[in-house]
């Protein structure tokens, strides 16, 4: 049991972790607003909407289909990660209560573009032959090449 709940604890803490960089977005009941109605974030990034108990059902629909909390419900904690190639403002509804101004905007900011250092290539210390010694070798390849034609003359 002890050890059942130790991994619960830390299976608990690592989710806390991975959602600290998350943006919240609840529901402000009294006036059917988004809380906060605006927010900003990088792309890798996350926003959870989330919101339990409220006396009318919500979800949260991006206008340009990019992500949809599903169902109008009471209790929501949908979690939707941006992407790279997401960057950009995306406007989203809760789609019962639209007309009463229930609305928002995320915006998602370019991830940074990492910089990769170029490798530097190193000349390496290679062997290299002269030009006087390659004529040296050339004429010495003929004159063995001159012989040996000679000699299978003779034969």
């Amino acid at each position: 049991m002890l050890m059942i709940s130790v991994a619960l604890l830390c299976a608990t803490t690592q989710m806390a972790a991975a959602d600290s960089s998350d943006v919240i977005v609840t529901v402000d009941s009294s006036s059917l607003r988004f809380s906060p109605s605006e927010v900003t974030v990088t792309e890798g990034q996350a926003v959870r909407f989330m919101w339990s108990g409220q006396a009318l059902p919500h979800n949260a629909v991006a206008d340009d289909g990019l992500f949809d909390s599903g169902e109008p419900e009471r209790d929501v904690d949908y979690r939707f990660v941006f992407e790279p190639g997401t960057a950009g403002t995306h406007s989203f509804v809760c789609e019962p209560h639209a007309s009463a101004g229930m609305v928002g905007t995320v915006i998602v900011e370019a991830a940074p573009v990492e910089e990769v250092e170029e490798e530097k290539v190193v000349a390496q210390d290679t062997p290299s032959i002269s030009l006087v010694s390659s004529l040296l070798v050339t004429a010495f390849a003929a004159v063995v090449v001159a012989r040996y034609n000679d000699d299978e003359q003779v034969e």
